[in-house]
């Protein structure tokens, strides 16, 4: 009976299980279709110049540039075509789609790319074909390309594509050009362009196997759901592609047909290819320079433990929670203490700016840059929700955004207040690259409240985003504000909630602890009163509206598994990277696939109740200045 029972609830899990893979793969095969749909297909016309087999050389196009991948060709009515359709719709970059390109780079392309929602959204990463991009002159010349040699490979295009989206975040499109010719896709090179488009190609080929592997087991074992997913994923590519206008996939019948045993050929080589690392030269003088600032060990990075609250000065704080760095893995422990009398959070003992520095090298900038921007780069909505706080209350003529980091927020709220200034301040050199995107109209590189008084009054509306945790001393940033804005000015601060409950639950794998970056978390009530007796007035305060996605359950996991198994190809790891601990960490990111997917499916009822109950782990205040 027993035994029976085991098997019934087995086969009702597969039932479900086969049935929500029926419904997503149902889903992506629409969404697929009209996205494709929404792809502009180029028809050249006039005279057409077929290519020669030796012509590799594209024709003079005064104004712009092409660049290609190696061995593909664009005839000259194509170019014309493309000159003409992006001149038609007030583009400057255009990623062009070979015509029959392979099925599965097609599809892989549609999943990472939506032509219409990318067009208009600044701060949307951008994703291409990687065959040929057709590049104004003034962008060309502004991203630097003039001194560059063009990119070697498909992947370079991936990434080129990216920076350039940057330059024109609002001018990038996407056509199929039918004149364009190319070569069969190289799958030993899948790894590196996965790797280009700033996806983990371990991780999705475990995932990828693990898909396959669940729809064999459906198919199996519940023959109506399970045959309908496999038969559902089996033909996908020809009910996406079959008929598509302007595409005709090389080799659509057969990609279909040979679909399973193709995937699963592609997922094993892709899992086998050795991770990425830096430049040799590259990475021994990181690991050199690493080893060498550790030989002193970490207690130096930290100043002596202070024994009162540095908000309200109340004595005999208690620990709230500990950790290691479980960001980058970097050697060190860290404390988070509470105030009894206030509920101030803040790191005890506090890092030096020394020790500061150490932790921060490589997270924003350097070896961390690209993961870096291509988070920031995903909160396009959370952007335009900052920004459209401020509608009911004011318009925005000089906004300077303070810890604006590359500039994502502010390019961005471009589109919500195309009048308005954008200045940003920041510690970092990226600062400056957002100012020669365009994303921002002047930078300011260092600290607010060494610049406060030569920006004294120039602003109607300053804005810190996630920005006053970080600092040493956030009343000390506050004052700064009030010398910076005009009377009547408009104060805009985001900040992770301490008194989250998520916070309790998930201890040191919360990740709005942020350890050790974030020096100070203030509750809510904190804030408000320190702003009112700096003579500001709290106009609305947000909580659900303010709540981060995939920061709390999401967060634990990807926190989790990389405490199990740092990155031994770290240049700060103080152990060997052998063969053993590159697999041991691959095992435990593809083990983790399964409480990645439980997490998202959490954290998305977690925000739809963050919401409902204005209760998030995060929250906005909008304060202004009294005149006087």
């Amino acid at each position: 009976m027993s035994h029976m029972t085991r098997a019934h609830r087995s086969g009702h899990r597969t039932r479900w299980a086969a049935a929500v893979a029926v419904t997503a793969l149902g889903a992506g095969t629409v969404r697929a279709r009209r996205r494709l749909a929404s792809l502009p297909v180029l028809d050249p016309a006039g005279p057409h110049t077929p290519a020669g087999p030796h012509d590799t050389a594209p024709p003079p196009l005064p104004g712009w540039q092409l660049i290609t991948a190696p061995g593909v060709v664009a005839d000259e009515a194509t170019l014309r075509a493309a000159v003409a359709h992006a001149t038609r719709e007030g583009l400057r970059v255009v990623d062009l789609i070979p015509a029959h390109l392979d099925a599965e780079s097609v599809l892989g392309l549609l999943r990472l790319l939506d032509p219409e929602a990318h067009r208009t959204d600044r701060c949307a990463p951008g994703q291409g074909a990687g065959h040929a991009l057709l590049v104004a002159e003034d962008i060309h010349r502004r991203a630097g390309l003039d001194a560059e040699p063009p990119p070697q490979s498909v992947a370079g295009l991936i990434r080129l594509l990216r920076t350039l989206k940057e330059y024109a975040p609002d001018t990038t499109g996407w056509a199929i050009a039918p004149g364009l010719r190319s070569p069969h896709p190289d799958p030993a090179r899948r790894a590196e362009e996965l790797r280009a488009r700033g996806l983990p190609p371990a991780l999705l080929s475990a995932a990828q196997l693990a898909g396959l592997a669940l729809l064999a087991k459906c198919a199996l074992s519940e023959p109506r759901w399970g045959a309908a997913a496999a038969a559902l994923y089996w033909l996908q590519p020809a009910a996406v592609l079959s008929p598509a206008r302007g595409l005709r996939p090389a080799g659509l019948a057969r990609a279909t047909a040979t679909r399973p045993l193709r995937s699963l050929s592609t997922a094993l080589r892709t899992l086998a290819t050795p991770p990425a690392e830096p430049p040799r030269a590259e990475g021994t003088a990181g690991h050199a320079a690493y080893t060498a600032e550790l030989a002193a060990g970490t207690d130096r990075f930290f100043e002596p433990r202070r024994t009162d609250c540095p908000w309200c000065s109340a004595p005999d704080p208690v620990v709230r929670v500990r950790m290691p760095d479980l960001l980058q893995a970097k050697p060190g422990r860290f404390t988070l203490e509470e105030c009894r009398h206030c509920g101030h959070v803040f790191q005890n003992p506090r890092l030096t700016l020394e020790g500061l520095d150490f932790y921060y090298r490589d997270f924003y900038e350097g070896l961390g840059g690209e993961g870096a921007a291509l988070v920031l780069g995903r909160m396009s909505a959370t952007y335009r929700d900052r920004a459209e706080l401020l509608r009911p209350f004011t318009t925005p003529r000089n906004w300077l955004d303070v810890g604006t980091a590359g500039g994502h927020f502010c390019n961005t709220a471009r589109g919500v207040w195309p009048a308005t200034r954008f200045d940003g301040l920041d510690m970092g050199e990226g600062v400056h690259e957002a100012a020669r995107r365009g994303w921002i109209d002047t930078a300011y590189q260092g600290q607010f409240p060494d610049l406060a008084d030569r920006l004294a009054g120039r602003y109607d509306t300053v804005s810190m985003h996630h920005y006053l945790e970080h600092t040493r001393d956030p009343l000390a940033e506050l004052d700064a504000a009030v010398k910076v804005l005009a009377p009547g000015g408009h104060l805009l601060i985001e900040l992770p909630d301490p008194e989250s409950r998520i916070s309790r639950l998930l201890g040191p794998h919360w990740l709005p602890w942020f350890q050790p970056q974030h020096q100070h978390l203030m509750p809510a009530g904190n804030l408000k009163q320190a702003l009112e007796s700096r003579g500001f007035t709290v106009l609305a305060e947000q909580h659900g509206a303010a709540h981060q996605n995939n920061a709390d359950f999401l967060g634990a996991v990807a926190l989790t598994a990389n405490r199990l198994a740092p990155d031994p190809l770290a240049p700060w790891a103080t152990i060997p990277a052998t063969r053993a601990r590159r697999a041991a960490r691959s095992a435990v990111q593809t083990l983790a696939i399964p409480c990645y997917a439980a997490a998202l499916a959490l954290d998305n009822v977690r925000t739809a109740l963050a919401r409902a109950t204005d209760g998030g782990n995060a929250y906005r205040l909008l304060a202004r200045k009294e005149l006087g």
